[in-house]
């Protein structure tokens, strides 16, 4: 679903509305008929029109992710699906207000890069890395952005789709470990886990050979994934709203 298709970011219009001016036929903008409806909710659809098109056209993500309720961001994937970036963060425990990100991976545009402490890992580096109309990651709101903004002091405020919650609407339960196979995704290194990513930190400061390159390769990884998982949650939640 495109957000050509979308009328639910109107006021008034929730998805039993929504779906009754599918099956009249407008099923895009263009389509739509202000008899559709009644008088109030057809001005408000056709007000939404004219602000959405030139918003949609110089890719404004940020007015639909204001616009649209909170469950349903997910339709902003399909137009801005090529822009967005994929990331994933490893950290040496779970408090954001003790513990240290030790790398940040990201994947767009079909490159991925990676981001190391005591490297190139900085405020000014990370703001660069996640300049895009939208991000996306899986349990990113509860972790990896609060993570982020408090380690390095930033304000993490691009649109941002945590993948959890349109995967759980779709039968894709559990960690991102257990939905990847659900989705057909092979790890290279299916028995590495985030438990082993801190230990893998904690040799690479006492000099384990190769303990960095198998933890950023585990990274990796994680945002790459993060674009397939996408692909087949966006997928099965068109299959089950979209005529």
């Amino acid at each position: 679903m495109r957000l050509e298709n979308t009328y639910i970011a109107v006021d008034g219009v929730g998805e039993t509305t929504e779906r009754n001016i599918w099956a009249a036929g407008a099923r895009t903008w263009s389509e739509f008929d202000p008899t559709l409806c009644g008088p109030t909710t057809a001005d408000r659809i056709e007000s939404f029109i004219d602000h959405a098109r030139p918003r949609l056209a110089d890719g404004d993500a940020a007015f639909f992710d204001r616009e649209l309720p909170d469950g349903a961001r997910w339709r902003l994937y399909e137009n801005f699906r090529d822009a967005a970036c994929f990331f994933d963060i490893e950290t040496t425990g779970l408090n954001h207000a003790r513990d240290d990100v030790t790398c940040v991976s990201a994947h767009r545009g079909g490159r991925t890069e990676t981001l190391v402490r005591g490297d190139d890992l900085t405020a000014e580096n990370l703001r660069e890395l996640l300049d895009a109309p939208l991000l996306i990651t899986f349990n990113g709101a509860r972790f990896d952005v609060p993570f982020l903004e408090t380690s390095f002091g930033i304000a993490i405020d691009a649109p941002h789709l945590d993948l959890m919650y349109p995967c759980r609407r779709v039968g894709l339960t559990g960690g991102l470990k257990r939905i990847e196979p659900a989705v057909g995704v092979e790890r290279d290194r299916p028995d590495i886990s985030g438990e082993d990513a801190v230990r893998l930190w904690r040799e690479h400061e006492r000099g384990v050979d190769g303990a960095l390159d198998t933890l950023v390769s585990y990274n990796r990884e994680d945002a790459v994934n993060l674009r397939e998982v996408a692909d087949t949650a966006v997928e099965r939640l068109d299959r089950q709203l979209f005529p």
